[in-house]
């Protein structure tokens, strides 16, 4: 499968890399065609891994992930063009985070929006599925890296396209009990939400190898 990555920072590189690994072709997109990051990320990852602007990156993928940072998320996706988007699904891992004012970094929308739905109210024709955003990006590829049972969650308005990307996250090792379907993409807040107490949580451990586990 051919795959786009929007966004050249550590989660887009680790996902990018893992889906290389399993044998499909990526191409990771920036602002700008010879993005130093993108271009070293590609070179490190062999013949299936290539560069370019996020226009190019969302234009080459059947699948798009948006692993931009959430402030400038709907500003990258413009630049991608709505046309390269248009039908796809695009599996949104971005959180609000406003750091501006320092640590700890405050959430730029919450409670009655989320990035997930401003996302798809901006590409309508575009199916967002939102994931993946409530852990360090390590766990996101390797869930084996926490010992026993833990959940990961998606969100979205297309059923279709939360299958598809269910299967990439069973090709990742996470089973499939642990994948939760939290509904419509106004699920997101909720997990968008979630990453001020995960930062509590980092601070207390070692590492950022933790996740949720959710007990019935």
């Amino acid at each position: 499968m051919k795959i786009g990555i929007l966004g050249t920072g550590i989660v887009g590189a680790t996902l990018g890399s893992k889906l290389v690994q399993l044998g499909h072709e990526v191409k990771m997109g920036s602002r700008t065609a010879n993005n130093e990051d993108a271009m070293k990320w590609a070179k490190s990852n062999g013949a299936k891994a290539s560069n370019g602007t996020f226009s190019d990156a969302a234009a080459f993928g059947d699948i798009v992930f948006n692993c931009t940072a959430g402030v400038v998320s709907l500003a990258a996706l413009k630049l991608a063009g709505s046309g390269n988007l248009k039908g796809k699904v695009l599996v949104d891992v971005a959180n609000p985070l406003d750091f501006s004012k320092g640590m700890p970094p405050t959430l730029t929308v919450c409670n009655t929006d989320s990035i997930g739905e401003q996302i798809q109210r901006t590409f309508p024709n575009v199916k967002v599925v939102k994931a993946l955003n409530t852990m360090n990006c390590k766990v996101m590829v390797n869930p084996s890296l926490i010992p026993g049972d833990h959940n990961l969650f998606v969100a979205g308005n297309d059923a279709q396209a939360k299958a598809q990307v269910r299967d990439l996250l069973e090709s990742f090792g996470w089973k499939e009990g642990a994948i939760i379907d939290l509904g419509d993409i106004t699920a997101s807040r909720g997990t968008e939400m979630f990453f001020p107490l995960w930062l509590r949580l980092y601070g207390l451990f070692p590492n950022q190898n933790f996740n949720l586990r959710i007990a019935k």
